[in-house]
């Protein structure tokens, strides 16, 4: 069955509509993209658009910078809610929730399954060997990150300055992010006022006001979905962290923006400080096995859950208390997206020739480059340097100026030749990074091995 052609694209795109596909089609392309999807948000975004936007047609240039921006407003994983997003546009509910899923589940099994050897092998100079370099290189690719989204999002010098602003929110003043994001998005308004732009050509089905009542029935729904486990954890298995795992997860899928690379300092502290599923070094050997499977890198929190269920199973097989507490961190943080786009994207597009909503939504894209910078800073230092500590350096009123200060002498030479290693691989050799990681880890082997 040919796929029929639709009025979406706006006036200014090259004259040829985009070509709406069959649900067999868009089953198809996400299965593809599920797949393919490596290196993290900044690599599945290009590829999403790729393969929707050139490729297939199937929705034009500033619809997908306008899901974008409302993604990266979002908590949680913006690659996965723009993967449904996407699927909401083209097949409304059901290809959503196609799309969604298909993202994340080949993820979702590679990284339980790795979990799984991780937890077991853990100690053996193989797999310790392996996960050291495994970790020098996610520094690279970290900072291919911020480069790449970054050319997507600061055209502008007034953008420039929102991220740099962002960062020294963060590195130095440890601004929680939602005050960042609010700043950003009230500086974007301000900026905006008084600028005109053309109105954006939309077709009549979003034109229209969605049914208020539908939109309350449905957020409603995927709410009950998402919080459902919570009683039946606690009434049946108490003595595991499998509650505890539900329960902060969930919570975290609220507070948590700027999607993955936002939310690892977040849950590695909770997880390692408070409730001690985890050992220091241990979350930067997570990213590195979600380094190297597909779909979003907010999997490695199914890790998190993962070693938190294998560790505190109660009268559960550790395994199984395992796979439970993988699964039950995957539920809790993906299940909100759906919420997300659901119950948001109808008005969203609603809201897609307003210029002030425009201008908030590029202005908060802006400001979580520089949030990605400033994780790319903290990885640096603790992939290079085994002792990071505090230091205080100057007192403004209430607020303290402080900043990571490396011990010198921790400083991990191996990891470092490691690290410039997969950098030249990627910046220079442009090898990509499924061979920067087989690379590197086996220099780590060769480290653990032959050093």
């Amino acid at each position: 069955m040919p796929a029929k052609q639709t009025d979406i694209r706006t006036a200014e795109a090259s004259g040829d509509p985009p070509f709406a596909p069959t649900y067999s089609e868009l089953v198809s392309a996400f299965a593809r993209i599920g797949l393919m999807s490596f290196g993290g948000p900044a690599a599945q975004i290009a590829l999403m658009h790729r393969i929707c936007v050139e490729e297939k047609r199937w929705i034009d240039e500033d619809r997908y910078l306008h899901a974008l921006n409302y993604c990266m407003l979002l908590p949680g994983p913006e690659a996965q809610q723009l993967a449904t997003y996407i699927g909401w546009l083209l097949h409304g509910v059901r290809g959503g929730i196609v799309a969604g899923l298909l993202f994340v589940l080949p993820g979702l099994a590679v990284i339980l399954g790795l979990s799984t050897l991780y937890a077991l092998y853990q100690e053996t100079s193989l797999v310790a060997g392996l996960f050291f370099g495994l970790k020098a290189a996610v520094l690279a690719i970290v900072v291919e990150a911020v480069i790449r989204i970054g050319k997507r999002a600061l055209k502008t010098p007034f953008h420039r300055l929102l991220a740099a602003g962002a960062f020294i929110s963060l590195f130095l003043f440890a601004l929680p992010f939602p005050l960042v994001v609010l700043a950003a998005a009230m500086i974007g308004l301000i900026h905006a006022r008084g600028v005109t732009s053309p109105p954006v050509e939309m077709s009549e089905e979003f034109r229209a006001r969605p049914p208020f009542l539908r939109q309350l029935a449905a957020l409603l729904f995927w709410v009950v979905v998402w919080l459902a486990p919570l009683p039946l954890l606690w009434l049946t298995l108490p003595e595991t962290a499998l509650p505890e795992v539900q329960s902060f997860f969930s919570r975290m899928a609220l507070v948590t923006f700027g999607g993955a690379y936002a939310v690892l300092a977040y849950v590695a502290q909770v997880a390692v400080d408070h409730y001690a599923w985890l050992k220091p070094g241990e979350m930067l050997d997570g990213l590195a096995l979600a380094e190297t499977t597909p779909g979003p890198l907010v999997l490695v929190l199914s890790y998190v859950g993962f070693l938190a269920g294998f560790r505190e199973s109660g009268a559960l097989d550790p395994l199984v208390g395992g796979l439970l507490g993988g699964l039950l961190a995957a539920w809790a943080t993906f299940i909100p997206s759906f919420i997300w786009i659901f119950g948001g994207a109808p008005y969203i597009e609603r809201l897609r020739g307003n210029r002030l909503m425009s201008a908030a939504l590029s202005a908060i894209t802006a400001a979580v480059v520089g949030v990605i910078l400033n994780l790319a800073v903290w990885f640096a230092l603790h992939v290079i340097f085994t002792d990071v500590e505090p230091l205080a350096w100057a007192r403004l009123g209430p607020v303290t100026l402080s900043v990571p200060h490396p011990v010198w002498s921790s400083l991990d030479i191996q990891a470092l030749v490691i690290a410039v290693i997969a950098g030249v691989m990627i910046f220079r050799l442009h090898l990509g990074i499924g061979r920067t990681l087989i690379a590197a880890g086996l220099l780590g082997l060769g480290v653990r091995y032959l050093l």
